[in-house]
């Protein structure tokens, strides 16, 4: 997993790199590399300080979908600064097109389901979902493990109500669409928006005119 956020304006010209989630964690500094190992020295993250002399992200605010060029340079920084635990590359869509294959009541709530959703061909995933929507046989767009909301919340592996669930099935108003619906409940997709699997696009065409 690899998470990178740059926000110039909100956090100077930093890049946070997350690699695995963890509220216990200890940091080590050398020049202007931070970071952040948890326990077990399982690698957490880094922060690149100075980045701007390193890589250019001068177009972007938010997340930042790495290059394989731009790991490698992170990596060389790394090294430089005596860290051994690099970065690996994760080209893994977060967002895609997903379909409710089962949906059933959760066991200790009267209004979250538990939902069995393909978000591959041959990739099934448990997600437990409060939408008031929420159906089987619907196609819906998932934020998978690893995703990073327009909010700049991330999606972790996580349980609910003693209920694991593994990625979130999303809405148009947290997806920031234009002209959703102000209110809660999945984003159902028409059935011939795009087949099961197919990486989405927030900023694409089709789905910047779901809700005209």
């Amino acid at each position: 997993m690899l998470i990178a956020s740059y926000n110039p304006s909100g956090m100077g010209d930093n890049l946070i790199v997350l690699t695995n989630q963890s509220t216990n964690f200890n940091v080590n500094h050398a020049g202007d590399v931070v970071q952040f190992i948890g326990d077990n020295d399982e690698l957490i993250g880094y922060n690149f300080i100075n980045i701007s002399q390193s890589l250019d992200l001068s177009n972007v605010s938010g997340q930042v979908f790495l290059s394989s060029e731009q790991v490698e340079k992170l990596n060389t920084l790394i090294k430089k600064a005596g860290f051994t635990q690099e970065l690996v590359i994760d080209d893994d869509p977060k967002f895609v097109v997903g379909y409710v294959e089962k949906a059933e009541p959760h066991p200790d709530s009267d209004h979250l389901q538990v939902t069995t959703t393909v978000v591959d061909n041959d990739e099934r995933v448990q997600i437990v979902s409060g939408s008031p929507n929420m159906q089987q046989g619907i196609k819906v767009v998932v934020a998978k493990v690893g995703a990073m909301m327009p909010s700049g919340l991330i999606i972790w592996p996580g349980e609910l109500r003693g209920v694991s669930s593994d990625g979130m099935i999303v809405s148009g108003r947290e997806l920031r669409l234009p002209n959703a619906p102000q209110v809660p409940g999945a984003l159902i997709l028409p059935d011939d928006f795009a087949p099961v699997g197919t990486p989405f696009d927030v900023n694409s065409t089709a789905a910047q005119s779901l809700f005209k």
